[in-house]
């Protein structure tokens, strides 16, 4: 991402922040085009282009309706259809290329003491994000616009790892994520640190399909553990992999999207592009 897409991703948060807050009254394009100084032609343009539909269409994707209808989708709350194939391109399912190794207890228990962390920062579809690597694959990927914030978190993580600032070629093939047909990426693989029933939660969040979403009851469900949603929420909550185990996802069974570590508008931002994409991948098929 240049600096201008950075630029123009930066405008398109700033309205859908304003639509979520505002989607009630249903804004018209003057009305978010003109809180965020565009004109209203060259609004639609610049979020057409990068949501792949318009800023109506993209208003009721995010809305809490939308989300609603989603959950009262039998696909959505049925966890055996995530392993279905699924659509081709970006609604490629997760858990068709990823694969999670957790880490030792050893090294759990070591806090990445003689462990080799490489970490880079590069620009993607949703702000500026940190990924690092090990040998063994992923083992964290955040959002964040200050680096030495980004920085500060993934030393919290590993506080006695040994770091080299440096991209490699499993922080390369994971970021494809953003850019390329799924289909044609290889294999991810996640070197995660978490407890066992953190590691069930992370990976029952990569069987919820691209374009739906999912209740913190769904998923407790899912690792067969239906009364303990709260603490699947806390699990979701340290979730150390932003996108790749997506946890942007799971919402509230009330239907309103609720919190996120990365922020509530980067979440959206997420839902919204995501759903459009399916939409859009269902109109050629």
């Amino acid at each position: 991402m240049n600096k201008q897409e950075h630029i123009n991703y930066t405008r398109i948060a700033e309205a859908i922040e304003y639509i979520q807050q505002n989607f009630t009254e249903q804004p018209t394009l003057e009305k978010i085009a003109k809180k965020v100084h565009l004109s209203p032609f060259h609004f639609q343009r610049l979020f057409t282009d990068w949501a792949g539909v318009s800023p109506k269409k993209f208003l009721q994707y995010i809305s809490v309706q939308y989300a609603k209808e989603i959950l009262n989708n039998s696909q959505a709350t049925l966890f055996d259809t995530a392993y279905q194939t699924g659509l081709s391109g970006t609604g490629r399912l997760h858990d068709l290329f990823v694969k999670i190794e957790g880490m030792t207890p050893g090294e759990y228990k070591n806090q990445g003491k003689n462990l080799a962390i490489n970490y880079s920062f590069t620009e993607s579809l949703f702000g500026r994000i940190l990924v690092a690597s090990t040998h063994k694959g992923i083992c964290y990927m955040g959002f964040s616009d200050d680096k030495q914030i980004a920085f500060s978190e993934l030393e919290k993580r590993f506080p006695k790892a040994n770091f080299i600032q440096q991209i490699d070629e499993i922080q390369q093939n994971a970021l494809q994520i953003y850019t390329q047909d799924w289909t044609k990426i290889n294999k991810i693989k996640l070197h995660l640190k978490g407890t066992d029933f953190q590691l069930k939660v992370w990976e029952a969040l990569l069987k919820i399909p691209t374009g739906n979403l999912a209740t913190y009851g769904n998923i407790s469900k899912a690792i067969q553990k239906p009364k303990a949603s709260r603490a699947v929420g806390t699990a979701i909550g340290k979730n150390p992999i932003a996108f790749l185990i997506p946890c942007h996802r799971v919402i509230q069974s009330t239907g309103v999207f609720g919190g996120y570590m990365w922020g509530t508008t980067r979440k959206t931002a997420m839902i919204g592009w995501e759903a459009s994409k399916v939409n859009n991948s269902n109109l050629t098929t």
